[in-house]
């Protein structure tokens, strides 16, 4: 019999190429929808990966505990991997209270759900880089201490201690992945290496003549959603639950990476790229760099797409979509 996997946040990136993971490991892949935009464009992500009709959808919300609760009775399922949250960096200062309810107190609902309903159930956290925020350590590794700079990383925070604690005290098989930053085509536009990526195909094809960024000396750890979700199914395969980095431990500055997806489509970032206060943080996260020796060693997980050949990718992705549009 094939294995029930349920997904919350099924319409963002990791959502969408873990649903794509599971089903070509022969997985029913279930999605929980939040029933709030238009129906032609949630599930956007499934469609481009050419997934669409494999998942089935159930309606639920992260801040309604009574909906969660439905769906593990209706959909039995053998994992559960929490990706929902408001999860833009920016927005969680525009939004801090909405941020705690959906990203803090939502993953809480999702483990009392869990606990209740379906205590054998095995449990994944989607744990951010961004809980280390004023780093204490050059490399981030699973003991490093956190000191988080924004809303979004106190509630991820919040988030990643409650999956111990329940883990710990009610014996949960659930686990955290660290994530440090992962990004793909299917990434939102909001996020700077997909805005990169968009403004490149725009200048490309005349479409812009000026792309506009914050901070061009943050430096941060760059993966591939793709590597990054294989790690999380990983880690529901172990006998032992236990939280875990997932990085590349190769870190690049904003400038470099928009240097390397110019590039791409042979253009100077220089004659296109300006900065603007606008797009700099309350409080900036300098520096981020993982230590994911840990998941190498347990899990036997490796990056396997490296920092260009994803832009290029996404470059590549965003030139397609406008020459479409046009």
């Amino acid at each position: 019999m094939a294995k029930r996997a349920l997904i919350t946040g099924i319409s963002g990136q990791d959502g969408a190429y873990l649903a794509q993971l599971l089903l070509s490991k022969g997985y029913e892949v279930f999605g929980l929808l939040r029933r709030s935009a238009s129906a032609d464009i949630i599930d956007e992500r499934l469609r481009w990966l050419g997934i669409a009709q494999d998942v089935r959808l159930v309606d639920g919300n992260l801040i309604d505990l009574s909906s969660l609760i439905r769906a593990l009775q209706e959909v039995r399922p053998q994992e559960l991997y929490n990706l929902a949250a408001q999860s833009f960096v920016k927005s969680s200062w525009n939004q801090p209270l909405l941020t705690g309810q959906v990203t803090a107190l939502g993953a809480g609902n999702v483990l009392e759900a869990a606990r209740l309903v379906a205590p054998e159930v095995r449990f994944y956290q989607a744990s951010s880089s961004e809980m280390y925020g004023l780093i204490q350590a050059p490399v981030q590794s699973e003991t490093t201490p956190f000191y988080p700079r924004s809303p979004y990383a106190v509630a991820k925070l919040y988030a990643h201690w409650m999956t111990v604690n329940y883990r710990e005290s009610f014996g949960l098989h659930a686990s955290s992945g660290i994530l440090f930053n992962h990004e793909s085509p299917l990434r939102g536009i909001e996020f700077v290496t997909r805005k990169v990526t968009d403004g490149v195909a725009r200048i490309k094809l005349g479409l812009a003549r000026e792309l506009k960024l914050g901070n061009l000396d943050a430096k941060r750890d760059w993966g591939h959603a793709r590597d990054y979700v294989r790690a999380m199914w990983l880690m529901l395969q172990q006998d032992k639950p236990d939280d875990y980095v997932v990085a590349t431990g190769r870190t690049v500055t904003v400038r470099d990476m928009v240097r390397t997806a110019f590039a791409h489509a042979g253009l100077d970032w220089q004659e296109f790229v300006t900065t603007d206060q606008a797009y700099l943080r309350p409080a900036e996260v300098d520096v981020l760099l993982g230590d994911a020796g840990k998941a190498r060693r347990v899990l036997g997980w490796e990056p396997q797409i490296s920092l260009e050949e994803m832009l290029g990718e996404m470059v590549d992705a965003d030139l397609a979509r406008h020459r479409k549009r046009l």
